[in-house]
């Protein structure tokens, strides 16, 4: 009964799975995005956080339509401070996302905070859940102070529990009220082989190149999901805004590259 199940589950699971390319479309109207417009725009997702507690919403600008994330003052995590979810699509052994960023004017860097990203394997590899190579693997982009930036990536051969921090260049600052185009390109390793592949670009300016990535040490995953998470944090209240801030989402899109 048990495997009856969770084939079902999988057969389930793939049904939902979108295919690529991908595009997310905002279809609701402006204001508080609701669950049920969530499980209409994002379909396949198994958990989400942030939208029932009110923290999003959709806003209309300029014939343009923008998925506004707002910050919880005073906290931290996706569960209490911002939102974040996992869309799953099918298996590839290399994919593209594109997206435009804004962050609110005078926002609150604090000490850095998290934006998404790709995903692959069948963990969240997140926040402290470390990538072993047969679980999974995450690359997803941080702010951190006074705008600065970096790739967040969580692989086999990370150094600690919590993922790796790729730098961008040192003069690089996200500017706030001004929409960016954000772009982040991830192909699988070889098995065996740190020849995986992940870059950034930040309107079309690359800001991370890594040609040596052991994403994966087993066949059995490949990139399989677009990772939309951002908050503050970082562990402790110390990364926490003190101000009402947020960022905004538009033109999402998946493709294999």
């Amino acid at each position: 009964m048990r495997l009856l199940a969770f084939t079902v589950l999988l057969s389930m699971q793939a049904v939902l799975a979108a295919e690529l390319p991908l595009k997310v479309v905002l279809a609701g109207h402006a204001g508080p995005y609701t669950v049920r417009q969530w499980k209409t725009d994002w379909p396949g997702c198994e958990f989400e956080g942030g939208i029932a507690q009110g923290r999003v919403a959709l806003v209309e600008d300029a014939g343009s339509k923008w998925l506004r994330v707002n910050f919880a003052v005073g906290q931290i995590g996706p569960e209490k401070g911002g939102a974040g979810w996992r869309m799953p699509f099918g298996r590839h052994e290399a994919a593209e996302l594109t997206y435009t960023l804004r962050f609110s004017k005078d926002f609150d860097f604090v000490k850095g905070g998290k934006l998404p990203g790709l995903c692959g394997g069948p963990e969240n590899v997140s926040g402290g859940r470390r990538a072993n190579g047969t679980n999974g693997f995450s690359a997803r982009l941080m702010w951190r102070k006074d705008g600065r930036g970096e790739a967040y990536v969580y692989h086999k051969n990370q150094k600690g529990d919590y993922g790796d921090s790729l730098a961008f260049p040192a003069d690089f600052r996200f500017p706030t009220d001004t929409p960016v185009k954000v772009r982040i390109a991830v192909t699988m390793n070889t098995l065996g082989k740190r020849d995986g592949t992940l870059r950034v670009w930040i309107d079309q300016k690359a800001v991370v190149e890594r040609m040596d990535m052991e994403w994966r040490s087993v066949d059995s995953f490949g990139v399989d999901g677009l990772y939309f998470e951002t908050f503050h944090g970082g562990g402790d209240a110390s990364w926490a805004p003190t101000r009402v801030c947020w960022a905004e989402f538009a033109e999402m899109k998946v493709t294999s590259n």
